[in-house]
């Protein structure tokens, strides 16, 4: 991965226990970072995602366990950062309909902590992770970064009131801050709330039946791989504060050409069933998701190696393989819905 020097960087990574955030901070650890992970707090003292790490990964890390929500804990962990990537976040579209106040807690109030620590320690850095899901249902295609912005759900609404919290403090105060987009990130670790491991998991359990929502919708589908490197990569350009830059390919797909995408690539002859359970309400549903990435390129250098029809295929089997060993496949529930 190319992007700029970053070893001896001292970096605090929220949501590190989560599909992206530990993909992040174990590249992070890899290219020389000093890396402080913050996992929502539990008993058992597990470390989500990152217990799967390597142990040369494990032993490099200051894990500590709290919530982003708490605003003096967050502040102790800030101070002497040189970056934050702020990942932490409830990110199931469906549990927001039912606990929307939860999203404002933790993704508004979390960022609003985040920025605020940051703006006291006056030389810590920002990364706000945002989501395409912000722009909702493409008014045009390919999406660029002056999109309209449209909560569809109240994640996205979430979503949208973090990143204008973070980039406030940026125009009120100076706070160095960059909002980074990425479009529908897939790969291994995701969880089966999103489609791609929803179809791959239930095809690897065997289901003769896959249950989806809605077949038609479009998606911008970018491997994990790529993802964590344009956050990076964007992450510590210069002159990139107050900013906001998407990450995606630019290759449109709907679900169900990745059904029978997956389907090839797993020699599956598995039928098809939607679910009325996993549809969004009416109006809700994001129809059409396509990212323009020609400002991140343009200022950072930033490109997917997972691009087009080819990489698409390429992420889904690397995907796949993961969620074929038997002891990845077994942490998920491939028989239940949840929201």
């Amino acid at each position: 991965m190319n992007g700029p020097e970053i070893k001896g960087k001292k970096v605090l990574v929220t949501g590190a226990a989560g599909f992206i955030g530990s993909h992040l901070t174990e590249q992070l650890v890899q290219r020389g970072c000093s890396v402080t992970a913050l996992v929502h707090y539990n008993s058992r003292n597990d470390w989500g995602w990152l217990e799967s790490s390597s142990s040369d990964v494990k032993s490099s890390l200051n894990v500590q366990l709290g919530d982003v929500t708490d605003s003096e804990h967050v502040h102790s962990l800030v101070q002497n950062q040189d970056i934050v990537f702020n990942l932490a976040a409830l990110i199931a579209i469906p549990y927001s309909y039912h606990a929307p106040e939860s999203y404002i807690n933790t993704n508004v109030r979390g960022a609003l902590n985040v920025v605020q620590a940051a703006k006291r320690s006056n030389k810590t850095k920002v990364v706000q992770i945002s989501t395409s899901e912000v722009y909702g249902t493409a008014k045009f295609v390919p999406i660029t970064e002056y999109h309209q912005l449209c909560g569809q759900s109240p994640y996205a609404a979430s979503k949208t009131g973090a990143d204008q919290i973070a980039l406030s403090f940026f125009h009120a105060f100076q706070t160095p801050v960059t909002v980074i987009r990425p479009f529908n990130t897939f790969g291994p670790r995701q969880s089966a709330r999103a489609v791609i491991p929803t179809i791959i998991s239930q095809l690897s359990a065997g289901h003769e039946t896959v249950k989806l929502g809605a077949l038609d919708p479009t998606r911008d589908f970018t491997y994990v791989d790529d993802t964590v490197d344009g956050i990076i990569t964007a992450g510590f350009a210069e002159n990139t504060n107050g900013d906001v830059f998407n990450l995606g390919t630019g290759f449109e797909v709907s679900i169900a050409q990745t059904v029978d995408l997956i389907k090839e690539l797993m020699n599956s002859q598995a039928t098809v069933q939607v679910d009325e359970k996993r549809l969004r309400p009416e109006g809700s549903e994001v129809e059409r998701l396509c990212s323009d990435n020609s400002k991140v390129f343009k200022y950072c250098g930033w490109k997917p190696t997972h691009a087009g029809l080819d990489g698409l295929k390429a992420g889904l089997s690397k995907t796949i393989e993961w969620f074929s060993k038997i002891e990845n496949l077994e942490r998920y529930k491939t028989g239940i819905y949840n929201v």
